[in-house]
């Protein structure tokens, strides 16, 4: 037995004709979507501009590290050896002043028992004579007091001593015993002028003559040098 719808038949119609409106309503809403891909295009590429430019100007600036780090590196590398020179320097300045010291003490006692000897006035003579870092002490006898003045005066003359000072004078007997004490320095001054080098000159010329011998104690006299 064969059946035949004949609503759906008559129904058929109609549908086609939805079908057929459907397009020309649906037009508006595929703008819309062309619309936002075209936005969203526009927004990638604007993204992606940004991302190359940033990536641009962090790779510029990992360059100027790169460049800082290597010229901080060169700085250290002179650093170094500009500490290296001075510490080089340093040695050698040291070394230097301890060979000039070293020659100054060679000098000096030679230099200062010359200046002593000359100093020695006539009818005086010394027994002892302690030498320490800075200070001389001078123990003699001597015929009369002006004997003791005219020495200790005559040190006074000599550049490289400080005053002197009479520390101890005693009559014993014929003679005098006599103490004197003064500071010293190896380092001559230097001359403030001409007239102060012809004073110098003048006084060396007025130093009186090396000592006489004369009679002590034991028969003759003792000089010891205690350094």
């Amino acid at each position: 037995m064969i059946k035949i719808n004949l609503l759906a038949e008559g129904k058929r119609p109609v549908a086609v004709r939805k079908r057929a409106a459907a397009p020309a309503g649906g037009a508006p809403h595929e703008w819309a979507i062309w619309a936002l891909v075209f936005v969203a295009l526009l927004g990638l590429l604007a993204f992606s501009g940004w991302w190359w430019m940033l990536d641009r100007e962090i790779g510029r600036n990992q360059e100027e590290i790169r460049r800082a780090e290597e010229e901080v590196r060169q700085l250290e590398s002179i650093i170094r050896e500009v500490e290296a020179f001075k510490a080089k320097k340093a040695e050698l300045e040291h070394k230097i002043e301890v060979i000039e010291q070293l020659r100054a003490n060679q000098r000096g006692p030679v230099r200062v028992m010359d200046e002593i000897s000359r100093a020695l006035p006539e009818l005086l003579w010394l027994d002892r004579m302690q030498v320490g870092a800075a200070n001389i002490t001078l123990t003699g006898r001597a015929f009369n007091s002006n004997a003791v003045a005219n020495f200790i005066e005559n040190l006074d003359r000599v550049p490289e001593f400080e005053e002197p000072v009479l520390r101890d004078l005693q009559e014993r007997g014929p003679v005098y015993a006599f103490t004197v004490v003064f500071n010293y320095s190896y380092l001559r001054p230097a001359a403030t002028d001409g007239a102060g080098e012809a004073a110098a000159g003048a006084a060396a010329g007025a130093t009186p003559a090396p000592r006489p011998s004369a009679p002590a104690e034991d028969g003759e006299a003792a000089l010891e040098a205690e350094i």
